[in-house]
């Protein structure tokens, strides 16, 4: 009997919230591909799920800054050359230079999947040295890839007129889920009598208008409550302020969760955020998760004017825009959109035709078309 070609992904994170890779393992066992995901476990790192492939988490000693990308990649160089894999899946750059450098000693296909223009990232942004030490890696590397996967025209298009390599676009759409009949607010320790306005990610970090949606929380009424569903680097910022303005009964925190019980919570929004600042490179082309989970869960969008996210909502006219992160501008937008029923009715309308076509069941087509010639 034949066996079946081996594949490890690797990635830097956890393994919990990535729901990306998780669609991209599953598509891959579903192929006929062996499967090993390989990431990290922290401290506060959920239980694993199960998965229909196998998962490893590394325990570091470092956890943050150049120490631990470094000791990162040398366990995984370590881990994948005693390791029989035949395919090396790197998501973002943090981890193709083990992946890389495993496929010239070994000639084992790599394969990389960017999920954002890693060398303009915020972090890096004011870090001269750490971003030219990125920038070194990927210049060196990337031009030999034969097999790149990024999340959006926008950026395949930055990457080609850089390095000239043609770059393989899927976007981060969900699986498609069906709307859960029994949920309701009270289930979930959620209000009844409120509109929820929903901001949710594992990345909820500066620049990303976090600041902004809950300070605008002091110029709505009681009727009104903003859910924060996730982490991020500005969480305690973000819980400043609502103590210092007394907040408290407008804005709910919720940690990460996994993606089934967060679906959930989406569902009960009446009106999901995505107001990220058009002040660096990635930003701007970005293509968040949570709007497609949006449109999965069948929730109006209010956003930032980036041009990825824009072309999505002018499309199916499923939502508006701010023109500004002034938090009372915020505020005008929100009372604007929940207080105009046959607006948001047409808009959930349309979410049902979105839904259809922005689904993985579809996007997995482009994703399967790179791998099948490794079968």
């Amino acid at each position: 009997m034949k066996k079946s070609k081996r594949v490890a992904v690797c990635v830097t994170n956890d393994l919990i919230t990535d729901q990306r890779v998780a669609r991209s393992c599953d598509t891959l066992v579903e192929m006929g591909f062996n499967v090993l995901l390989i990431g990290r476990k922290l401290k506060n790192s959920l239980p694993l799920s199960d998965v229909s492939y196998r998962c490893k988490r590394m325990k570091l000693l470092f956890n943050k800054g150049p120490l631990f990308y470094a000791e990162y990649n040398i366990r995984l160089f370590f881990k994948l050359l005693f390791n029989n894999s035949n395919i090396l899946l790197a998501n973002d750059l943090d981890t193709l230079l083990a992946c890389y450098l495993v496929h010239k000693i070994k000639k084992t296909v790599v394969v990389y999947d960017t999920h954002e223009y890693f060398t303009g990232v915020p972090e890096l942004v004011n870090r001269n040295v750490v971003r030219n030490i990125w920038e070194t890696i990927e210049k060196v590397i990337f031009p030999k890839l034969k097999d790149v996967i990024t999340v959006n025209d926008s950026i395949a298009q930055l990457y080609y007129e850089k390095y000239n390599v043609k770059v393989n676009v899927v976007r981060n759409v969900p699986v498609r889920k069906e709307l859960p009949e029994n949920i309701s607010r009270a289930d979930l320790g959620l209000p009844e009598n409120k509109k929820i306005i929903l901001l949710q990610g594992a990345g909820i970090n500066i620049n990303r208008g976090a600041e902004e949606a809950v300070e605008s929380m002091k110029y709505v009424d009681d009727k009104v409550m903003l859910l924060v569903i996730g982490g991020g680097d500005v969480l305690h910022i973000l819980q400043n302020i609502v103590s210092k303005n007394g907040l408290e009964e407008k804005v709910l925190f919720i940690p990460k969760l996994p993606p089934d019980e967060l679906f959930k919570y989406t569902v009960c929004a009446d009106l999901g955020l995505s107001i990220d600042k058009d002040t660096n490179i990635n930003y701007r082309y970005s293509l968040p998760n949570k709007l497609f989970d949006y449109i999965n869960a069948g929730v109006p969008i209010l956003a930032s004017r980036l041009p990825e996210i824009e072309k999505i909502i002018n499309k199916y006219k499923i939502g508006t825009f701010i023109e500004n992160h002034n938090p009372e501008h915020i505020s005008k937008k929100i009372f604007f959109c929940i207080n105009n029923d046959s607006l948001i009715a047409e808009w959930k309308k349309n979410i049902k035709i979105a839904k259809e076509e922005l689904n993985w069941e579809n996007e997995k087509r482009i994703f399967k078309n790179i791998y099948q010639k490794y079968l």
